[in-house]
């Protein structure tokens, strides 16, 4: 099995292991979370709480719907110390619950990307509410992440000068015009592009054009 294809086998076997989203807890406060894993398990999720910020960064992380519901104040790391620690975790929206909330933590919040800032007293729908939209956040996250995954693999196939090559040529240079940038001959660029063609399996510019766009996650030009 090559790497490619292990890591595909992995990820599968991860969202197999989940039956229901995740709904991973992490306050400082036991009675807290007790009672949030029962609510949460009472909507059909699967609760996992954590004490502090480093028991949740020790755990592995699992490609699978989910969502993190966490407190502002933490015995180790605050929140937002999480919140960028977890940054790069697409898959999981995070929502914050505080009793001491103030209106910087909460623009930092949410400017960071957290979806929801609950201070309390809130009322139980109101978490749950913001656990579902989270949740479908998620599976959206996780969605775009599939589509795009077959395009990263074919392009960390390229060589560096292939990808230079590409990035121009999407652009909308001529071949001359790139090989003057890159000091190399216009039949040099033809043979490289013709590589990036074939290694991408893109049909035609148009096609590899809006390929570049996906993989910087920009909106791919109309044609």
């Amino acid at each position: 099995m090559n790497t490619a294809s292990a890591a595909t086998h992995e990820s599968k076997a991860s969202l197999k292991s989940y039956a229901a989203p995740t709904v991973f807890v992490v306050d400082g406060d036991v009675t807290v979370r007790e009672s949030l894993e029962l609510l949460i398990q009472s909507a059909g999720w699967q609760p996992e709480s954590f004490a502090c910020a480093q028991d949740f960064l020790s755990h592995r992380r699992v490609m699978a719907p989910s969502c993190l519901v966490l407190d502002v104040t933490l015995p180790d790391l605050n929140g937002l110390e999480l919140q960028r620690r977890v940054a790069d975790r697409i898959e999981m929206p995070l929502i914050f619950i505080t009793a001491y909330a103030d209106v910087p933590t909460t623009v930092q919040a949410m400017k960071a990307g957290a979806v929801e800032f609950l201070a309390r007293p809130f009322s139980d729908e109101v978490l749950l509410s913001s656990i579902r939209d989270a949740i479908e956040r998620s599976h959206a996250a996780l969605h775009r992440e599939a589509q795009i995954q077959p395009l990263r693999i074919r392009y960390a196939s390229l060589s560096r000068r292939e990808r230079e090559v590409m990035e121009l040529v999407v652009s909308g240079q001529l071949n001359k015009e790139v090989g003057g940038e890159l000091g190399i001959s216009e039949i040099t660029v033809l043979a490289h592009r013709g590589k990036v063609m074939r290694k991408m399996a893109a049909d035609s510019l148009a096609d590899l054009v809006r390929m570049a766009a996906r993989l910087r996650g920009t909106p791919a030009p109309k044609t």
